[in-house]
Protein backbone atom coordinates (compact mmCIF):
# COMPACT_ATOMS: atom_id res chain seq x y z
CA UNK A 1 0.00 0.00 0.00
CA UNK A 2 1.36 3.42 -0.86
CA UNK A 3 2.42 5.90 1.78
CA UNK A 4 -0.11 8.39 0.42
CA UNK A 5 -2.96 5.97 1.11
CA UNK A 6 -1.64 5.09 4.55
CA UNK A 7 -1.45 8.76 5.53
CA UNK A 8 -4.32 10.15 3.47
CA UNK A 9 -7.14 7.83 4.49
CA UNK A 10 -6.93 8.56 8.24
CA UNK A 11 -6.62 12.27 7.50
CA UNK A 12 -9.76 12.18 5.38
CA UNK A 13 -11.57 10.04 7.95
CA UNK A 14 -10.68 12.17 10.98
CA UNK A 15 -13.26 14.86 10.32
CA UNK A 16 -16.05 12.32 9.95
CA UNK A 17 -15.08 10.46 13.11
CA UNK A 18 -15.05 13.68 15.15
CA UNK A 19 -18.26 15.05 13.61
CA UNK A 20 -19.99 11.68 13.80
CA UNK A 21 -19.13 11.29 17.50
CA UNK A 22 -20.58 14.71 18.22
CA UNK A 23 -23.77 13.95 16.28
CA UNK A 24 -24.15 10.58 17.97
CA UNK A 25 -23.49 11.82 21.50
CA UNK A 26 -25.40 15.09 21.29
CA UNK A 27 -28.03 14.80 18.53
CA UNK A 28 -30.05 17.60 20.14
CA UNK A 29 -27.28 20.06 19.11
CA UNK A 30 -27.58 19.09 15.44
CA UNK A 31 -31.30 18.23 15.14
CA UNK A 32 -32.62 21.81 14.67
CA UNK A 33 -30.33 22.41 11.69
CA UNK A 34 -31.11 18.95 10.27
CA UNK A 35 -34.89 19.35 10.49
CA UNK A 36 -35.41 21.03 7.05
CA UNK A 37 -33.68 18.12 5.31
CA UNK A 38 -34.81 15.27 7.56
CA UNK A 39 -38.54 15.98 7.51
CA UNK A 40 -39.04 15.73 3.70
CA UNK A 41 -36.67 12.76 3.53
CA UNK A 42 -38.49 10.87 6.30
CA UNK A 43 -41.83 11.52 4.56
CA UNK A 44 -40.59 10.02 1.29
CA UNK A 45 -38.68 7.04 2.70
CA UNK A 46 -40.92 5.03 5.02
CA UNK A 47 -38.05 2.84 6.29
CA UNK A 48 -36.43 5.82 8.05
CA UNK A 49 -37.37 6.69 11.63
CA UNK A 50 -39.59 9.75 12.05
CA UNK A 51 -37.50 11.40 14.76
CA UNK A 52 -34.89 13.89 13.64
CA UNK A 53 -32.64 13.08 16.58
CA UNK A 54 -32.76 9.37 15.73
CA UNK A 55 -31.71 10.07 12.15
CA UNK A 56 -28.94 12.38 13.35
CA UNK A 57 -27.66 9.59 15.61
CA UNK A 58 -27.79 7.06 12.75
CA UNK A 59 -25.96 9.52 10.49
CA UNK A 60 -23.33 10.06 13.19
CA UNK A 61 -22.90 6.31 13.75
CA UNK A 62 -22.40 5.70 10.02
CA UNK A 63 -19.80 8.47 9.94
CA UNK A 64 -17.93 7.06 12.95
CA UNK A 65 -17.94 3.45 11.76
CA UNK A 66 -17.17 4.40 8.16
CA UNK A 67 -14.46 6.82 9.29
CA UNK A 68 -12.76 4.25 11.48
CA UNK A 69 -12.88 1.62 8.73
CA UNK A 70 -11.58 4.09 6.15
CA UNK A 71 -8.86 5.29 8.52
CA UNK A 72 -7.52 1.80 9.21
CA UNK A 73 -7.89 0.76 5.58
CA UNK A 74 -10.54 -1.94 6.09
CA UNK A 75 -13.21 -1.93 3.38
CA UNK A 76 -12.01 1.51 2.27
CA UNK A 77 -14.15 1.71 -0.87
CA UNK A 78 -17.35 0.70 0.88
CA UNK A 79 -16.69 2.91 3.90
CA UNK A 80 -15.91 5.91 1.69
CA UNK A 81 -19.22 5.39 -0.14
CA UNK A 82 -21.10 5.10 3.16
CA UNK A 83 -19.59 8.32 4.45
CA UNK A 84 -20.25 10.05 1.12
CA UNK A 85 -23.92 9.12 1.47
CA UNK A 86 -23.99 10.94 4.82
CA UNK A 87 -22.20 14.04 3.57
CA UNK A 88 -24.94 15.11 1.17
CA UNK A 89 -27.77 15.50 3.72
CA UNK A 90 -25.36 16.85 6.33
CA UNK A 91 -24.14 19.55 3.96
CA UNK A 92 -27.62 20.46 2.78
CA UNK A 93 -28.82 20.72 6.38
CA UNK A 94 -25.92 22.49 8.05
CA UNK A 95 -24.61 24.87 5.39
CA UNK A 96 -27.59 26.49 3.71
CA UNK A 97 -25.68 29.60 2.64
CA UNK A 98 -28.41 30.59 0.19
CA UNK A 99 -30.73 31.24 3.13
CA UNK A 100 -28.34 33.39 5.19
CA UNK A 101 -29.27 37.09 5.42
CA UNK A 102 -26.01 38.43 6.83
CA UNK A 103 -23.24 38.69 4.17
CA UNK A 104 -20.59 37.52 6.63
CA UNK A 105 -22.65 34.52 7.70
CA UNK A 106 -23.44 33.75 4.05
CA UNK A 107 -19.73 33.82 3.14
CA UNK A 108 -18.85 31.56 6.10
CA UNK A 109 -21.59 29.06 5.23
CA UNK A 110 -20.53 29.06 1.57
CA UNK A 111 -16.96 28.22 2.62
CA UNK A 112 -18.22 25.35 4.80
CA UNK A 113 -20.49 24.15 1.98
CA UNK A 114 -17.59 24.12 -0.49
CA UNK A 115 -15.34 22.41 2.08
CA UNK A 116 -17.89 19.63 2.43
CA UNK A 117 -18.22 19.45 -1.34
CA UNK A 118 -14.44 19.04 -1.58
CA UNK A 119 -14.47 16.32 1.05
CA UNK A 120 -17.26 14.58 -0.87
CA UNK A 121 -15.00 14.64 -3.92
CA UNK A 122 -12.18 13.09 -1.88
CA UNK A 123 -14.52 10.37 -0.65
CA UNK A 124 -15.64 9.60 -4.20
CA UNK A 125 -12.01 9.31 -5.27
CA UNK A 126 -11.33 7.02 -2.30
CA UNK A 127 -14.39 4.95 -3.20
CA UNK A 128 -12.98 4.47 -6.71
CA UNK A 129 -9.42 3.72 -5.54
CA UNK A 130 -8.62 0.05 -6.01
CA UNK A 131 -5.32 0.30 -4.14
CA UNK A 132 -3.29 -0.58 -7.25
CA UNK A 133 -5.18 -3.85 -7.59
CA UNK A 134 -7.21 -4.42 -10.71
CA UNK A 135 -10.89 -3.68 -10.34
CA UNK A 136 -13.52 -6.40 -10.56
CA UNK A 137 -14.62 -5.01 -13.93
CA UNK A 138 -11.06 -5.19 -15.31
CA UNK A 139 -10.58 -8.71 -13.96
CA UNK A 140 -13.84 -9.84 -15.58
CA UNK A 141 -12.91 -8.34 -18.94
CA UNK A 142 -9.41 -9.81 -18.70
CA UNK A 143 -10.79 -13.27 -17.87
CA UNK A 144 -13.21 -13.09 -20.81
CA UNK A 145 -10.37 -12.07 -23.13
CA UNK A 146 -8.24 -14.98 -21.89
CA UNK A 147 -11.13 -17.43 -22.42
CA UNK A 148 -11.63 -16.22 -25.99
CA UNK A 149 -7.90 -16.57 -26.66
CA UNK A 150 -7.84 -20.08 -25.19
CA UNK A 151 -10.90 -21.07 -27.25
CA UNK A 152 -9.17 -19.87 -30.44
CA UNK A 153 -6.07 -21.89 -29.57
CA UNK A 154 -8.13 -25.03 -28.94
CA UNK A 155 -10.04 -24.55 -32.20
CA UNK A 156 -6.77 -24.16 -34.16
CA UNK A 157 -5.27 -27.17 -32.41
CA UNK A 158 -8.32 -29.31 -33.20
CA UNK A 159 -8.28 -28.22 -36.84
CA UNK A 160 -4.55 -28.81 -37.13
CA UNK A 161 -4.75 -32.33 -35.71
CA UNK A 162 -8.06 -33.26 -37.33
CA UNK A 163 -6.73 -33.23 -40.92
CA UNK A 164 -3.83 -35.61 -40.31
CA UNK A 165 -6.04 -37.83 -38.12
CA UNK A 166 -8.67 -37.98 -40.86
CA UNK A 167 -6.02 -38.86 -43.43
CA UNK A 168 -4.56 -41.55 -41.14
CA UNK A 169 -8.04 -42.97 -40.58
CA UNK A 170 -8.65 -43.13 -44.32
CA UNK A 171 -5.36 -44.96 -44.88
CA UNK A 172 -6.16 -47.45 -42.12
CA UNK A 173 -9.61 -48.07 -43.56
CA UNK A 174 -8.15 -48.76 -47.00
CA UNK A 175 -5.49 -51.06 -45.60
CA UNK A 176 -8.05 -52.98 -43.54
CA UNK A 177 -10.09 -53.88 -46.66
Amino acid sequence: MSLLRVAGRPMLASMFIAGGLHSYRRPQDVAPAAEPVVRPLAERVSALPDGTEQLVKINGAVQVVGGVLLGIGRFPRLSALAIAATVVPTTLAAHRFWEAEDPGERAQQRIQFLKNLSMLGGLLIAADDTGSAPSVLWRGRHAAHELRRDARLVRRSVRATARPATAAGSVRAKLAH
